[in-house]
């Protein structure tokens, strides 16, 4: 088989590389010269013998680079060789619309397959959740990105009309049929499919078991001025109070691994919204009574006695200022150290578990003084009257002196600094106090999967106006979330330096080129060669993934 030829017909002798059949099956490849002076078909060198074709190729290309040494009396000063000119002419073809940026599919694209994602077989959720991860915008950012990145051509409006169509509807939402039974559109279980995988890796991840689940809620709010049956304003955890806004409740297992979420009204009582979300996904997911974890604001009466009489365990913050005068007499009694946790027996085997912390003490103390900075800048303006002497924040440092004077109790800021430090926590359990304090310290997960929603995910503000598109919404960043906390935990087990946001980074710069070869005309691809940090990245979760 004649490759090339090297050389011109007004030379005495041209050399080429020929690949030679063998009886065996494989095949020799030999340097040949031949000319009108040169001994016919002279066999110059051998370079090796195989019968992959790979290795063959190889052996072609340093066939052509041995001669390329030899040039001299034999080679022309004009020589161009075929194999450069051919690299050439293909190279001269490739444009920006042959480099595609990979690193999402490889990265986020892969984590999604590994928990579970891919047997939703929804091309578009798949596209919407990487999209998140990678450039999280509007979803006419994404319509850019799909036909910028992936070469996917999608009409906003059929984004739109999917996420209209993505999470479940009430039956008094939907059409119904001549028998008056819902007509409910295709893939709207989205959400239920998306919490049910989510669970599953999560009982994964907790060995096969969730024994402790910790809930909290947050708001979320919209770039809007009207209200409706969902979008209310209310207190704003993000300082928005004029926007709209709605709550999201999040239940997540140890390790910030999620269970599920359900959304609200913004105007409701984040205390109101406990029990019905643990009842909702405990039904929905068949887990038994595992211990419930919260913070000190869903703290009531009511949700105590609900959870013992659904069988719950808790372990929830207490507000230990707000306690009967008898049990607060009783901690500054206790004289409390850095370090010291004691319990307080209430009635119905109910523990108030108090500890005291030298970290939370700097904080408390400093907190205290800034409020009272605050409230003497205040009291200087000579604006305060007594309508503002009340229990709010740092005005019950104020006190009425005579019928008209308003003055600043100093006594009663410098007792405070007794409560500097002190936590308390009520608990039902039979748990050792220190594992009572220990589950509580692990509530940060929660408010970590918060701040990675709201900043990295950007799930606010939302500009969403119609009830099912926020579901969908919401439902993308849960699942962009659990994508992202997965790709934490992989680089923490592999101890490597990149972090999820360097992570981000590196992916955007991943490119694979497609392109048709010549002869056959068929469609390949090739990734092309990555830096150390993106190789790193990529064996780690390639790794993984091959491992499952």
């Amino acid at each position: 088989m004649l490759v090339g030829v090297l050389g011109s017909s007004q030379y005495l002798c041209i050399m080429f590389v020929h690949r030679k059949p063998n009886k065996s099956g494989s095949f020799s490849v030999i340097i040949k010269q031949k000319g009108k002076h040169c001994r016919a078909n002279k066999v110059i060198k051998i370079m090796g013998t195989s019968s992959d074709d790979g290795e063959l190729r190889e052996l072609e290309r340093k066939g052509w680079e041995y001669i390329d040494s030899l040039r001299g009396p034999l080679l022309p000063m004009d020589y161009h060789d075929p194999f450069e000119e051919g690299l050439e002419k293909f190279l001269s073809g490739i444009s920006n619309a042959h480099i595609q940026v990979i690193g999402p599919e490889l990265i986020y694209g892969s984590l999604y397959d590994r928990i579970g994602y891919g047997a939703l077989g929804n091309d578009m959720f798949r596209h919407l959740v990487i999209c998140r991860l990678f450039n999280p915008g509007s979803k006419l950012r994404t319509v850019e990105y799909l036909r910028r990145y992936l070469n996917k051509e999608y009409d906003v409006e059929a984004i739109y009309k999917f996420l209209d169509n993505l999470c479940y509807r009430k039956d008094k939402d939907c059409k119904k049929d001549d028998e008056g039974k819902p007509i409910r559109p295709e893939g709207e279980d989205m959400k239920a499919k998306v919490e049910c995988i989510s669970y599953e890796w999560t009982k994964k991840k907790c060995g096969g078991a969730v024994s402790v689940v910790f809930y909290d809620m947050t708001t979320l709010y919209f770039e809007a001025a009207q209200e409706d049956d969902l979008r209310k304003t209310g207190f704003s955890k993000d300082g928005k109070h004029a926007c709209p806004q709605i709550f999201l409740g999040l239940l997540v297992a140890p390790g910030g691994n999620p269970i599920g979420y359900e959304i609200y009204e913004g105007n409701i009582h984040e205390g109101k919204t406990l029990i019905p979300v643990i009842e909702t996904l405990a039904k929905k997911h068949g887990f038994d009574h595992p211990i419930v974890v919260a913070d000190a604001g869903l703290l009531s009466k009511a949700n105590i006695d609900e959870l013992q009489k659904n069988g719950y365990e808790y372990i929830i913050g207490a507000r230990v200022k707000n306690e009967s005068d008898a049990v607060k007499q009783s901690i500054i009694d206790m004289n409390l150290q850095y370090g010291d946790v004691k319990v307080i027996d209430k009635d119905d085997g109910i523990r108030l578990i108090v500890s005291k912390s030298e970290k939370r003490a700097k904080k408390d103390a400093h907190a205290r003084k800034k409020g009272m900075e605050r409230l003497e800048k205040r009291f200087n303006t000579g604006k305060l009257t007594k309508a503002n002497i009340n229990k709010r924040g740092y005005n019950k440092y104020l006190k009425m002196d005579g019928d008209v004077t308003i003055t600043i109790d100093r006594d009663k800021y410098e007792a405070d600094a007794v409560w500097d430090g002190v936590k308390g926590h009520i608990t039902n359990t039979t748990l050792p106090e220190k594992d009572v304090l220990g589950n509580y310290s692990n509530l940060w997960f929660i408010e970590r999967a918060f701040r990675m929603n709201k900043g990295d995910l950007r799930a606010r503000p939302i500009f969403h106006r119609l009830h099912n598109r926020i579901e969908a919404h919401i439902c993308i960043c849960f699942t962009a979330y659990t994508i992202m906390l997965e790709l934490e935990r992989l680089l923490k087990e592999a101890k490597s330096e990149i972090t999820i946001y360097q992570a981000g980074h590196l992916t955007k710069t991943m490119y694979q080129l497609n392109y048709q070869t010549p002869r056959t005309h068929r469609q390949k691809s090739l990734i092309l060669q990555m830096d150390s940090e993106q190789q790193e990245l990529y064996d780690i979760v390639s790794r993984k993934a091959a491992e499952k």
